[in-house]
């Protein structure tokens, strides 16, 4: 594979890996600015080869989240990014009882940067890829003490929108995407590491206020505001500055493209 995924965590065959020759010149010093869009890119890479995957939502964003853990441990120039995903991609399956085979990762992965090539032989290059799949995801589960289960804002979304529904008039709901617009919102959180700063309740609110407010859907007005009706302890600060993050990002994609 001629992508960055093909580099193992370690030197082989005497060869410094992809990330070491990446920053080799650039000094020790990190850039977070650069990181971020490294990772922003990463993640759009786990999505899109989740997706060709077959994997459902919440195993894709499993993944987005063992990897966004593992790299505030660890150094960006120190591990291959594209591998560690192409890992966290594995190890999600098996936490969220949705596997998948090393063999149809890395094939994917495999046409993700060389679009239009033929999968894989089962050689040699195909062999010490899977191997390298493997020990990075021994290494993953190292680095984060092998706490790989989280709670994640899907299942409190569900529950605000079916909440929010019912309070608003059937056809001005049935003439704007809000639930489209929110399940697509908190996919997109996940590029960043706003999925892992903030919490699930607070991403959930944020995500179906931004999407209330794009469409000018107004909810009835009580004692209290309703996202504070569905989450107590969120405030208008939790809510802003969720979406503060996610502005960011969408400011970041477009740099990224």
């Amino acid at each position: 594979m001629e992508g960055p995924s093909c580099r193992s965590p370690m030197v082989r065959d005497g060869h410094p890996r992809a990330a070491d020759r990446r920053e080799s010149g650039g000094g020790s010093g990190t850039d977070p600015t650069r990181d971020s869009r490294t990772h922003f890119r990463v993640c759009r890479f786990i999505m899109e080869t989740g997706v060709k995957l077959g994997l459902r939502s919440v195993p894709v964003a499993t993944a987005c989240v063992l990897y966004h853990h593992f790299f505030q441990r660890a150094s960006v120039r120190v591990y291959e990014p594209y591998l560690v995903a192409m890992s966290c991609l594995y190890l999600a399956g098996k936490v969220e009882e949705q596997h998948i085979r090393t063999r149809d990762i890395i094939n994917v992965s495999h046409r993700y940067f060389n679009k239009g090539s033929a999968p894989l032989e089962c050689d040699k290059e195909f062999w010490d890829l899977r191997d390298s799949v493997v020990q990075c995801e021994l290494l993953v589960l190292r680095q984060l003490n092998f706490h790989v289960s989280f709670e994640h804002p899907h299942k409190y979304l569900l529950h605000y929108l079916l909440s929010v529904k019912c309070l608003v008039n059937r056809h001005a709901w049935a003439r704007t995407p809000v639930a489209e617009t929110s399940w697509a919102l908190l996919r997109d959180c996940y590029h960043g590491d706003m999925c892992v700063r903030h919490t699930p309740q607070h991403v959930a609110i944020a995500t179906l206020y931004l999407a209330l407010n794009s469409y000018g859907v107004e909810l009835p007005v009580g004692e209290k505001a309703w996202w504070q009706v569905l989450c107590e302890d969120v405030t208008k600060a939790d809510v802003d500055a969720v979406i503060s993050d996610l502005l960011r990002l969408y400011d970041m994609e477009a740099k990224c493209i």
